[in-house]
């Protein structure tokens, strides 16, 4: 996977804006406003912070080497997710649209 696939992917999901509001090195992705979606641009290789469960966190973190604690990010609710060929891309995107999910569910349910 490469950032453009990603890009567009994420880009076709409803209510989904991008922005760089850290700057020109890191695209932010929101739904509703809100962030469920970083990708650094700046790295060697693509890699993003994505909202995960907690629980599945832990998981995932356990299972592959490239899933690590939220980099800047609370660690208990955030993964950076380095795409390095150790997890499948239909996998990748389902870790996208679990981000996309808690957060677009968050904003409906208050």
């Amino acid at each position: 996977m490469n950032i453009e696939t990603l890009r567009e992917y994420v880009l076709q999901k409803p209510n989904v804006t991008e922005g760089f509001p850290f700057g020109p090195d890191v695209i932010v992705f929101k739904v509703n406003d809100k962030v469920f979606l970083l990708v650094p641009l700046d790295t060697e290789q693509l890699q993003f912070n994505a909202k995960c469960d907690p629980d599945h966190a832990i998981e995932l973190r356990e299972q592959y080497d490239a899933v690590q604690p939220g980099y800047h990010m609370n660690k208990k609710h955030w993964n950076t997710v380095v795409v390095d060929g150790t997890i499948k891309n239909n996998q990748l995107l389902e870790l996208v649209d679990e981000s996309y999910d808690l957060v677009s569910k968050k904003k409906a349910s208050k």
